[in-house]
């Protein structure tokens, strides 16, 4: 059953949400529409992205590196982070 709330929200963020609800139903009346739709799309964008990590590390692997070749690379990629 839908809830009633309210929001505080900027200025350009109410103009955006005012655009995608004239764009997807017509009209600026939508927006709590709107909201839910993204809420409910970002939810679900989340739930691909776990999917999709446990998937790769339960993958067969494709590279071999040895411990001292992980922490070789991680100390490199460490300076360059540092050095920027």
């Amino acid at each position: 059953m839908p809830k009633r709330t309210t929001i505080v929200i900027q200025d350009d963020t109410y103009s955006k949400l005012v655009q995608e609800s004239i764009q997807r139903f017509g009209n600026a009346r939508a927006i709590s529409k709107v909201i839910d739709t993204m809420v409910k799309e970002n939810k679900d964008a989340k739930k691909q992205a776990e999917k999709d990590i446990v998937r790769l590390l339960h993958s067969k692997k494709v590279a071999k590196v040895t411990q001292k070749e992980l922490e070789w690379d991680r100390h490199e990629m460490s300076k360059s982070f540092e050095n920027r």
